[in-house]
């Protein structure tokens, strides 16, 4: 669920689409029994991963035809307008760059948390199902590997793993919560970030995190700060993944060379600390864990279908969805009859997407878990 950066994905995808420029459009390849066409293999050491690209020559980049269709008169459209341009670059950058004026405190952050997050991300960010864990973990787990004795697997959350505290506020902006997205305001969006760093022990020049806006945002160090390379921010950052890229030892080639054909000749670093004393232990085993009826396990289709595809909207009324159970909620529902509510579940009504997003569900399938929410609610 992490947002990636997008002014940094569009430097990068422009340097790669220049770099591919002269590989579009291309067509099949020739016959084994057609030549393709001499000089064309002309190799440019100019890819972003420190690859090579080929000259297009002759109507084609190297085995492949390539279209030549001229494109004089394609009209590409107008130069967007300054305020255009300020509506789209909306981003949240590292530096402090989009935040927004506002101001709140992790207290708030707790409450819209409760409300909002702790039936898909679990109390404290503890973790869901399904959904991921936003607070624990260690920066020197993310060293394990999955055999390493004794050792828990990494655990990639907030405080272990994100290297910017930016990239949390602009994600609960743009994408939370769920079911809602884009509803808080600038206070809400300071008051739950502040709550979950707290939670994940990020501290202000050495304070715990108590209110945040954005004076003090700008001081935040995320403890995973420099545990990111290549160094992909400011204005570097293409020529830092080049020149990380180019360097084949530094992913796992020992002796530095680049191969294509008999690899199995070139030495390969291997994992040198694996985790084996996970708890639970990993297992190839496919098979489903046997149900614990005392532990109050569905029991039905309709209810196991029910916990894995609706429960997380339907379970609370948090998401803005009839929760199971509020007899007064269904009994108005139930008011335009079983018909309509069935239509409703399988086309989608307000918010709530065809059949709750579960599109591998049947008709009558979702039927059977309405039947099954309805009865429950009385």
């Amino acid at each position: 669920m992490i947002k990636l950066n997008n002014k940094l994905i569009a430097l990068g995808a422009s340097i790669v689409a220049s770099a591919l420029l002269t590989t579009s459009a291309f067509a099949a390849a020739p016959s084994k029994t057609e030549a393709a066409p001499a000089g064309i293999y002309k190799a440019t050491k100019n890819a972003l991963d420190g690859g090579v690209t080929y000259k297009r020559e002759k109507g084609s980049y190297t085995a492949y035809r390539v279209n030549e269709q001229s494109t004089k008169g394609i009209n590409f459209g107008r130069a967007p307008t300054p305020n255009e341009l300020k509506a789209w670059d909306a981003d949240i950058m590292p530096d402090g760059t989009g935040l927004p004026e506002g101001s709140g405190t992790a207290e708030e952050g707790s409450e819209l948390y409760d409300k909002d997050c702790a039936v898909c991300h679990g109390e404290f960010g503890a973790g869901g199902k399904g959904y991921p864990t936003l607070t624990g973990g260690s920066i020197e787990s993310l060293k394990n590997q999955r055999t390493c004795p004794g050792k828990d697997a990494p655990n990639r959350t907030i405080g272990s793993y994100w290297p910017q505290a930016s990239t949390l506020i602009w994600y609960i902006r743009d994408a939370m919560p769920y079911a809602h997205p884009k509803s808080y305001t600038p206070n809400q969006m300071y008051a739950m970030t502040a709550y979950l760093l707290a939670e994940n022990g990020v501290k202000i020049d050495g304070e715990d995190i108590t209110e945040l806006n954005k004076d003090n945002f700008k001081k935040i160090v995320m403890p995973n700060r420099d545990g990111f390379y290549p160094n992909i921010d400011g204005p570097k950052g293409v020529e830092n993944v080049k020149a990380f890229y180019k360097d084949p030892k530094n992913f796992g080639a020992i002796t530095g060379t680049r191969c294509m054909t008999n690899c199995g000749k070139e030495p390969v670093a291997k994992i040198a600390n694996e985790i084996t004393a996970v708890v639970p232990p990993y297992t190839t085993a496919r098979d489903l864990p046997k149900e614990d009826a005392s532990k109050g396990a569905a029991s039905s289709p309709a209810a196991k279908a029910y916990e894995k595809s609706c429960a997380v909207c339907h379970k609370t009324d948090a998401m803005g969805a009839p929760a199971v159970g509020a007899k007064a909620v269904w009994a108005k529902a139930m008011e335009k009859g079983m018909d309509k509510v069935n239509h409703n579940a399988i086309n989608g009504i307000g918010g709530m997407p065809p059949k709750g997003g579960a599109m591998n569900l049947s008709d009558d399938e979702v039927k059977d878990i309405v039947k099954y929410m309805v009865e429950s609610s009385k």
